[in-house]
């Protein structure tokens, strides 16, 4: 490989995936679990094309351990407990428990095995793929690119001084690991923000950067958490509410925003009762409308009679940072809103990034779903279990 490895350390991956882990690793230490890569837009060239370079990526992966002095920034961190670094301190990713191939032009990517063991692939292998794309695609300019429309964003942000400030400011974070351009590329925006526009840029879903930077790290629970209580033994209808209980268990107060949209919004809040309201900090969004997302939120809360302005909203769904603009404007007053952007920071360059996942979907043995508010954002690769989920959430609804 003429490229230095692509992972830097097994501590640059986004906060969600240790707090999930750490809680999943607690409660079900023996789930068996799937995870499967799909790529959902149409790349320039085929993936397959990325292959070789991809088998040599994880094998550098699995050789990783982390290094002490990150296990000791993990410790500093309240809600991460001892027990968890511990388990870190022997880990090393198993190449058995990963699989890359080509099936025609379509790249495969399958982790599969113990739970705890294969569901810290996933961010690393999505931002070794859209590394990977970029060398094949990109050219000298990309960065160059990136830097002025970086610019822009800045100045943005400067000529909207005024109405950002006060007592209710408008509040970003990087979310960009899973699909940046580059190493080099992430590092150079989080840096930049930081030392530009640290009134408004508040921390970055990267531990490494975190950690390198002094910022806050940001995250909680993604979807694969709440899915994977499909599987674990609860009746389906209350896999929402044992998921939220599991979580209120383990951190007792840290990390508390609840993600919405494993099976939408109205059946998230049908579960969502009092006792999780008063609980949890806020909620996140990551599919469908924001406003109407954002409605139903503060609704809820008044009709709870829990003031919606103690609570923040969240939102993280595709957004750059004039919509985020918006969205502040839009809530402010009413609720706390604080913005994860992504891509638009991480990789926005001449070539459009690629819309890269990698979801569960089996545990245990059995299908898991998540249906999402957003046209496309369904996974599963069981058409019969997704449509028992609908009907079992359909029937709470009536």
């Amino acid at each position: 490989m003429t490229d230095a490895p692509i992972v830097r350390s097994l501590l640059e991956n986004d906060l969600y995936k240790l707090t999930m882990w750490q809680a999943l690793l607690h409660s079900h230490p023996a789930a068996e679990a799937e995870y499967r890569f799909v790529c959902r837009s149409t790349p320039r060239l085929p993936l397959t094309r990325l292959l070789p370079a991809l088998q040599q990526e994880l094998d550098h992966l699995c050789s990783l351990t982390f290094a002490p002095h990150e296990l000791d920034y993990l410790r500093s961190l309240r809600f991460i407990k001892g027990d968890f670094v511990d388990f870190l301190t022997l880990f090393r990713f198993q190449r058995r428990f990963i699989d890359a191939h080509a099936e025609g032009e379509r790249l495969v990517i399958t982790a599969r095995g113990p739970l705890v063991h294969v569901m810290g692939f996933e961010i690393f292998v999505l931002y070794v793929v859209s590394e990977l794309y970029s060398r094949a695609t990109g050219d000298a300019a990309d960065l160059r690119v990136a830097d002025e429309r970086l610019d822009a964003k800045v100045a943005l942000l400067r000529r909207s001084e005024g109405e950002l400030s006060g007592p209710e400011p408008f509040l970003f974070f990087d979310f960009g690991l899973r699909r940046r351009h580059s190493a080099a590329l992430q590092d150079r925006v989080v840096e930049r923000l930081l030392a530009e526009v640290p009134d408004y840029f508040r921390g970055t879903s990267n531990v490494l950067l975190a950690q390198r930077l002094g910022l806050t790290p940001i995250g909680t629970m993604a979807h694969e958490y709440l899915q994977a209580y499909q599987a674990f033994g609860s009746r389906l209808r209350d896999f929402q509410k044992a998921a939220l209980e599991g979580w209120v268990q383990e951190y007792r107060g840290d990390l508390g925003t609840a993600l919405t949209d494993v099976i939408g919004m109205d059946a998230f809040l049908r579960d969502f009762d009092l006792y999780f309201a008063k609980l949890f900090d806020g909620l996140r969004h990551d599919s469908g409308d924001p406003i109407e997302w954002g409605e139903k939120a503060i609704a809820h809360y008044e009709k709870l009679r829990i003031d919606p302005r103690t609570r923040r909203l969240v939102f993280s769904d595709g957004l750059d940072l004039p919509r985020a603009i918006e969205l502040h404007r839009h809530f402010r007053g009413r609720a706390q809103t604080a913005f994860g952007i992504g891509t638009n920071l991480s990789n926005d360059t001449t070539v459009p990034a690629l819309s890269l996942v990698m979801k569960l979907v089996t545990c245990n043995g059995q299908p898991v779903a998540k249906l999402s508010d957003s046209p496309g954002k369904t996974l599963c690769t069981d058409e019969t279990y997704v449509s028992y989920l609908r009907q079992v959430f359909s029937a709470v609804a009536r």
